[in-house]
């Protein structure tokens, strides 16, 4: 049983937790907070065994193997390089950075210290995410040509942190970041981005983009918080398409194939995501399994955020 420490009381903290109970692998242990009460209330609430009034203090619990990290983007690096340099392995959550640098220098203090680090895109870890790029890649639709991507949906409260500029928030961070991953998933590292955003106060509240890829593939996606709520994935081929009505959360996994003018679908079983990327950790931790992400694909997830976004503030295509 691998024994993991939340570091903050976060809100997407409950899908984890939930994912956790159902697992018999993994157990959120610890709980912390900045303020002690907060964190006392909180381990009450979800039936956490110990809560701490400073992130410092979880970081020095010996009996935790793991830390999850969902506090704001700008504060991901630095708190996993405090958590690995603790002798805690470390899950967390996405974006990582924007920055590649800071993903490169966080996976180097990974392996200077023995421990290890992964990036919380839930959604690779889902059968439905593995089945689709099962197909893709033996040819269900022919040769990949396109990839069409959306995500987002309504924030009316001014106050959320994923409009904060200095936390740095933006709809490619927090939602936009998923169909860039899921674009890579599929057609490889593009070789340029365009990007063009909406802001207000230095966020993009809305942001779409255009990468090229090898073999001529094109993939364009549009995300934002002022838009309403939409969640697709589609991969287009030369001899059909296969298109997913629920890629991220993958709540009611269903794959559509479309090809000569019929559909099937592909209907699996829903399984949590959380609870499989908790225990992909946990199995790496055991040495029972390997990590499906890590630097690689962390540091490329990178490159890409940093290049649409240099994209969006000149005006022009960014090559990689």
């Amino acid at each position: 049983m691998i024994r993991f420490g939340i570091l903050s009381t976060a809100r997407i903290n409950r899908l984890v937790l939930a994912g956790a109970r159902e697992s018999d692998r993994v157990e959120v242990a610890a709980v912390a907070s900045r303020d002690l009460a907060r964190a006392e209330d909180y381990a009450r609430e979800w039936g956490i065994e110990r809560a701490y009034g400073s992130y410092e203090e979880l970081l020095a619990d010996p009996d935790l193997g793991a830390v999850y990290n969902p506090l704001p983007n700008s504060m991901h690096i630095d708190w996993s390089i405090r958590a690995l340099e603790a002798g805690k392995h470390v899950l967390c959550e996405k974006p990582l950075s924007r920055r590649p640098d800071d993903v490169e220098r966080a996976f180097d203090v990974a392996e200077r210290t023995g421990r290890l680090l992964t990036e919380a895109f839930m959604y690779r870890h889902n059968p439905q995410t593995a089945r689709l790029k099962e197909l893709v890649d033996g040819g269900a639709i022919g040769e990949l040509r396109v990839v069409r991507a959306a995500f987002s949906f309504t924030i009316d409260e001014k106050s959320n942190i994923r409009l904060a500029a200095d936390l740095d928030g933006g709809a490619l961070m927090d939602v936009g970041c998923y169909c860039v991953s899921g674009s890579r998933l599929l057609a490889g590292e593009p070789e340029s981005v365009s990007g063009t955003s909406a802001t207000e106060a230095g966020v993009d509240t809305v942001f779409a983009g255009a990468m090229t890829f090898p073999g001529d593939v094109i993939a364009h996606f549009d995300c934002g918080f002022t838009l309403p709520m939409r969640d697709e994935l589609e991969a287009v081929g030369s001899e059909g398409s296969i298109f997913l009505d629920d890629p991220w959360h993958c709540r009611s996994p269903v794959i559509e194939v479309r090809r000569a003018g019929s559909v099937e679908l592909i209907e699996l079983e829903p399984v949590d995501s959380y609870r499989l990327e908790l225990e992909n950790l946990g199995d790496a931790i055991r040495g029972d399994g390997e990590l499906l992400l890590g630097r690689n694909e962390s540091v490329h997830q990178a490159r890409a955020i940093d290049a649409l976004y240099r994209s969006a503030d000149t005006g022009s295509a960014v090559e990689l």
